[in-house]
């Protein structure tokens, strides 16, 4: 009788799960807007209204459509809603130069793929594809139509470019501020023995605690304090050379930070990361003016509200996170991607040349596999405003799949998912079932990019 009453028990626990997800799987259908070209975003376009700032996704670094859809989006914001700058998930100087490409500056290459194939740091498709090729072109034809002042910027936000900053700042001083050449050159020194490997720095400041960080507040405090004085002064002629050579050293601060909490591990290397790149974006904002409206991409992990995860029980925030907790007021919008499976490009290993791999069908629950049953084979827009009822399928818990730089798809039954309660973390999704991979501009590259914490690679 126990068996039985077992097995009853068990088929009417079954039931009722399949219950739910028929239930979730209506919901999904229900919501699920067209995703068939520009004008099919005219919904999202309505819920961004006025905000100031977009953040817009990608759940790998590594898919055509992802990177495709965001460029769209991106247009449109840019040709109707005035946005002004277009700030990434990218070194600084690398994005500095394909900014001054896109804005038509004087000496400039008339073709951003001149620009992109500069690109040397580790991961090269990142950011060197024909997507953002193709984006480039087209903002610069875009911005080449408007007077000078008034074309959109293109910005790098990440804190990996310590050495490349470093020496940008040393060329800046040496001719426009002899003052400060001492403290340049004395971080220059200081960082000389690690031979641009920022593990070797890292590993020796659990030797020497103290590190670079004296010699590199120095030359902070005293940019600082230069730029300061020209804004006190109402002075601009120069306006724009000093915030780079500011934003270089603020670079050169954080990648500091950075290197030395890597080493010890845990959430704070990510968090000094972060922090940057929020940081870095509230600097544009603040240089461009009070008008300035910006578009963010970066990956899931950094634009979806790390609230909305486990992340936050590791302790960790994101840019998501901070820039609705800093202008919620100003309006935040954040965009998140995903798919079921394809191919994608990645690396097996850190600085390896990438592949084209295939993604394996989404994890059993998972968000991805829950849009799969209800969309098969199919794509679709979902938004959502603040204070609306979300129904049960964007409302509980799910793994929602995240795939870095590297990527093992063998190991997704262990890896690559982030329990995500969708409505909290996002104001919209876009899903595409099945999406195929990058073509990078460079096929083969070996690179010393700095490795990652988590997650690996995004």
């Amino acid at each position: 009788m126990a068996v039985t009453g077992g097995s009853a028990d068990g088929t009417a626990a079954r039931e009722g799960r399949e219950a739910q997800e028929m239930r979730k799987v209506r919901e999904i259908r229900g919501e699920a807007l067209p995703l068939t070209g520009p004008h099919s975003l005219d919904p999202l376009l309505e819920r961004i209204g006025d905000a100031r700032y977009v953040a817009v996704g990608e759940a790998s670094h590594g898919t055509a459509e992802f990177y495709r859809w965001r460029a769209e989006l991106t247009r449109r914001l840019i040709a109707e809603k005035g946005f002004s700058l277009v700030a990434v998930e990218g070194d600084w100087p690398d994005c500095q130069s394909l900014h001054h490409c896109v804005t038509g500056a004087p000496g400039t290459p008339e073709d951003p793929g001149e620009v992109l194939d500069g690109f040397g740091r580790w991961p090269r498709w990142m950011w060197a594809n024909t997507e953002v090729l193709e984006f480039a072109r087209w903002l610069r034809g875009y911005n080449l139509a408007l007077p000078a002042g008034e074309r959109v910027g293109f910005f790098g936000l990440d804190v990996y470019s310590l050495w490349e900053s470093l020496h940008a700042v040393l060329d800046h001083v040496r001719e426009h501020d002899p003052d400060q050449v001492e403290q340049a050159l004395a971080a220059c020194r200081c960082f000389e023995p690690y031979a641009r490997d920022p593990q070797s720095y890292a590993l020796a400041t659990q030797v020497v605690p103290a590190g670079c960080r004296a010699e590199v507040v120095s030359l902070l405090t005293g940019l600082r304090e230069r730029a300061g004085r020209r804004q006190a002064s109402g002075a601009d002629g120069g306006r724009t050379a000093e915030f780079t050579v500011r934003q270089n050293a603020e670079i050169l601060a954080g990648a500091e930070r950075y290197y030395r909490a890597m080493v010890r591990g845990g959430p704070e290397s990510w968090n000094i990361r972060d922090h940057h790149m929020a940081d870095t974006l509230d600097r544009l904002a603040a240089h461009h003016g009070p008008g300035t409206k910006a578009v963010v991409w970066e990956h899931n992990t950094h634009v979806g509200d790390a609230r909305a995860t486990d992340m936050a029980d590791a302790g960790m925030v994101n840019v998501g996170q901070l820039l609705r907790e800093r202008h919620a007021a100003e309006g935040v919008v954040l965009v998140g991607f995903g798919s079921y499976g394809g191919t994608v490009v990645a690396a097996q290993q850190w600085g390896m040349p990438p592949e084209t791999m295939r993604v394996p069908p989404a994890r059993d629950g998972s968000v991805e596999d829950l849009l799969h049953r209800a969309l098969p084979g199919g794509s679709a827009l979902f938004v959502w405003g603040a204070g609306v009822p979300a129904p049960a399928w964007r409302r509980e818990e799910s793994d929602h799949r995240a795939i870095g730089v590297v990527y093992r798809p063998q190991a997704e039954r262990w890896g690559n998912y982030v329990p995500t309660v969708l409505t909290d973390r996002y104001d919209a999704f876009l899903y595409l079932d099945r999406t195929r991979a990058l073509d990078p501009l460079h096929r083969y590259e070996h690179g010393t990019g700095e490795e990652e914490t988590y997650p690996t690679g995004l």
